[in-house]
């Protein structure tokens, strides 16, 4: 029996039913207790002291992690697929802690820190890489090769990041409806560098990268490039998520936590499919900013006006994802006087995120007490001053949307 096994299974209906039950009620109390809310969606009238409640306080890691677990060192991959890099990056945050990471976990795998190539992790036996933290989404043949590869050879998968468990900026690429063969054209052909360099070099017949190419020295490839970007999730099964771009240090706590109990300690994992680091409250029921309903008549960029730094940004014609995004980061972009953009993703309580924000707005529009509507040309009027609608409501989310993406009908239909 492995090392996971030998863990996982103790204890693991009991705690499991425990954890997942103690979930849904906390889930069903929020959701019931916002729906009896007599105020417009967009924001919860609160005190700080409920602000202060509702905050996510960094896990209790205690000391520095104290050698090899008891059974050994755990096996770790760490593997980033179509995105920036931020949430490698991020993993950082756990402190001076990352300095022990190693007595706790052989690090098989982490392609921005440690030399861990393909092969060595194709040789390895199924399910003996205990944990692998995936960021980015799945964007092309080499993501989706590492991605099942890890799978097969992990016993825990954990979604880690926006692009991972959303699609992320890469599957707003999914809006571009002639695929990538549309993307690619215009990249090496049309914007000004690539247009001057195909003029001055290959003039009349453009260059554009192949995916295979024979030299003399054998055989070149590149990765084919997909026409639609996929979460994690729409290509493996996955254990747990992290949302955020990237995870902020109080999840990214909670993570590590829940990996060192149960790699130290044998403390059951939470229930497949649970989300790490996150409250059941909104961004906006985290965020300290005064709110006064107030109708919004234009919308505005924070650039664009002085921004009061105690009321809310909705109030001010900001728009602002904060109602309709998962609360988890403790509110740091709202507070600095920039909108939340939704990194986190949506709430239990919704399935499509960036309609669940367009409602929460729509709440704020004038409306007159003796007659419940407005002109459709007065919505237009306001929606019209929102520059990017879908960049803006699916920023992160578009992979996971129920648009999923754009296409053009052939036909004349």
């Amino acid at each position: 029996m492995s090392f996971f096994d030998r863990f996982r299974n103790k204890n693991k209906g009991a705690a499991v039913k425990a954890s997942a039950a103690k979930t849904s009620a906390a889930v069903k109390k929020e959701v019931k207790k916002d729906s009896k809310q007599a105020a417009p969606a967009a924001c919860s009238s609160k005190t700080l002291d409920s602000v202060a409640a509702a905050q996510l306080q960094p896990a209790d890691l205690g000391e520095l992690l104290p050698g090899a677990p008891p059974n050994g060192k755990i096996n770790l991959a760490i593997y980033w697929a179509a995105a920036c890099g931020g949430c490698d990056v991020s993993l950082l945050d756990v402190n001076e802690r990352i300095l022990t990471i190693g007595d706790m976990a052989n690090i098989v795998m982490w392609p921005i820190a440690a030399d861990g190539k393909e092969h060595d992790i194709a040789e390895m036996e199924d399910g003996s890489i205990t944990v692998s933290i995936i960021s980015g989404a799945v964007r092309n043949s080499e993501n989706e090769h590492m991605v099942k590869l890890l799978r097969k050879k992990s016993a825990i998968v954990v979604c880690y990041g926006a692009c991972a468990c959303f699609g992320g900026s890469p599957s707003l690429a999914n809006l571009i409806p002639g695929g990538k063969d549309e993307l690619l054209d215009y990249v090496y052909r049309k914007t000004p560098t690539t247009a001057n360099f195909q003029e001055d070099y290959h003039k009349g017949k453009p260059v554009i990268p192949q995916t295979e190419f024979k030299a003399p020295e054998g055989k070149l490839t590149l990765p084919v490039l997909y026409d639609t970007v996929k979460t994690l999730d729409q290509v493996i099964d996955v254990d747990y998520y992290v949302p955020g771009c990237p995870p902020l240090q109080e999840s990214i706590s909670h993570l590590l936590k829940a990996v060192a109990d149960f790699a130290y300690n044998g403390v059951p994992l939470p229930p497949k499919g649970a989300t790490v680091g996150v409250v059941t409250k909104t961004l906006c029921d985290m965020c300290p900013r005064r709110k006064e309903y107030r109708r919004i008549t234009k919308i505005v960029e924070p650039h664009e006006i002085d921004v009061d730094p105690d009321l809310c940004l909705m109030d001010q014609g900001i728009l602002c994802l904060g109602p309709a995004t998962v609360g988890g980061c403790n509110a740091r972009c709202t507070r600095a006087g920039q909108p939340c953009r939704g990194c986190y993703g949506p709430t239990v309580a919704v399935q499509e995120q960036g309609a669940s924000a367009l409602t929460a707005i729509a709440s704020l529009f004038p409306v007159l007490d003796d007659d419940a509507t407005m002109g459709e040309d007065s919505i237009i009027d306001i929606m019209s001053t929102i520059k990017d609608p879908l960049g803006y409501f699916y920023a992160y989310t578009m992979g996971k949307s129920l648009i999923k993406r754009s296409v053009t009908e052939k036909g004349g239909k």
